[in-house]
């Protein structure tokens, strides 16, 4: 029985968290969960899942729930997220928050030595090398649940580094990937939402109709797996059957396929090293699928991809303003308050007028992340 605290229970990664811990009963408890506002669904999830330890975003909110549930312990803000992944009883914590939110309980849950389920990009994005090193130092394994990174790493189970030749992650497109750029000049937010193989959050979303989410999946390979980002490329791969590949020096390729579930490699990492069944998904069959369709990338036609590159060669604090100055443009873009197109702008202007600082530790990290959101709102 493995104990699970789960960050961002009421999001899509969370929600269908709960579907594998529901499944499988006699493998996973659920023992504490963060639910930000959602106070309908943290009291669905509590009444069925009964966890020990719970967090929201507002105290008057943790006040409510407690009046209502006196034999669980509720916190709130950044010190509820800690304590749900630093929770004593916990074996594993399943990060699924969206955003910088997500390094501080990360880092603090590989301080108290807890096993972590990683969901949330910005963690290794804006932080890879605290993050990682910090899981060397504690002997605790990082595992991926982005379909990308859990199909990475099942290719490299028995393999050795050495051999590693270079990764391929693959990319749908998103939702606009066979539109040119003129023709992104107008879309509205609901075109954006549509994505054509995936169910994901609102965020995400964006990001892959942006091809950001696919450049911040390149930042968080080359901190998993430690390959230089010359030996990390991105193939367009619209079916979304084959999750991304290795290949090895003797040119042989690996690759990992499915149906596109997201709950698939949340279940693997929970499971890890073992593997459970699923029978709630649904069985691939190549012949139905019948035929498989790559392309190169076109770094100019998706530009979020490429400045992911940039400042991931770059390091420093770059990728932590590159990935600040994105959230706050999606968001600006999810409430109507700009274009499609201006995402990219934003952040292209974030990227340039930053004074990069190699090495920087945890505090200029939030430091530059909160200074980063103030600039591109004066943007506006």
């Amino acid at each position: 029985m493995k104990h699970i605290s789960l960050l961002g229970a009421t999001g899509s990664i969370g929600t269908q968290t709960l579907d594998i811990i529901r499944e499988h009963p006699e493998e996973f408890s659920l023992v504490g969960i963060s639910v930000g506002r959602n106070l309908e669904s943290a009291r669905k999830i509590i009444d069925e899942f009964q966890p020990e330890v719970v967090s929201v975003l507002e105290k008057s909110d943790s006040d409510r729930l407690k009046a209502e549930f006196p034999f669980i312990s509720f916190y709130n803000g950044m010190e509820g997220l800690t304590e749900v992944a630093v929770y004593d009883k916990t074996d594993m914590m399943v990060n699924a928050v969206i955003g910088s939110v997500g390094l501080l309980p990360t880092l603090q849950a590989i301080e108290a030595k807890k096993a972590v389920a990683l969901a949330n990009k910005e963690t290794l994005v804006t932080a890879g090398h605290l993050v990682m090193d910090a899981a060397q130092k504690n002997g605790i394994q990082v595992l991926p649940i982005d379909s990308e990174h859990s199909a990475i790493f099942q290719a490299l189970q028995g393999e050795q580094e050495k051999n590693i030749e270079r990764l391929i992650i693959t990319a749908s497109g998103g939702s606009f990937r066979d539109r040119t750029r003129e023709e992104l000049k107008h879309v509205t937010v609901k075109e954006a939402l549509n994505h054509p193989n995936w169910s994901m959050g609102a965020k995400i979303t964006i990001d892959s109709a942006s091809m950001m989410n696919k450049g911040l999946e390149v930042i968080e390979a080359h901190w998993l797996y430690g390959i230089e980002y010359e030996r990390i490329n991105v193939l367009l791969h619209k079916e979304s059957i084959i999750h991304s590949m290795v290949e090895f020096h003797d040119s042989s390729i690996i690759a990992q396929l499915g149906t596109p579930d997201m709950r698939i490699p949340i279940q693997f990492a929970l499971s890890y090293p073992d593997r459970l069944p699923l029978h709630s998904a649904k069985r691939l069959n190549l012949a139905d699928v019948g035929l498989l369709h790559f392309q190169e990338m076109d770094l100019e036609r998706f530009r979020c991809l490429k400045f992911a590159y940039e400042v991931g060669k770059a390091g420093g604090t770059l990728p932590t303003v590159m990935n600040a100055a994105n959230e706050v443009a999606v968001a600006l873009f999810l409430n109507e308050r700009i274009t499609f197109l201006q995402i990219e702008d934003l952040i292209e202007k974030a990227i340039s007028t930053h004074d990069n600082i190699e090495n920087p530790d945890l505090s200029t990290i939030r430091e530059v992340d909160q200074q980063t959101r103030h600039y591109v709102k004066t943007l506006l």
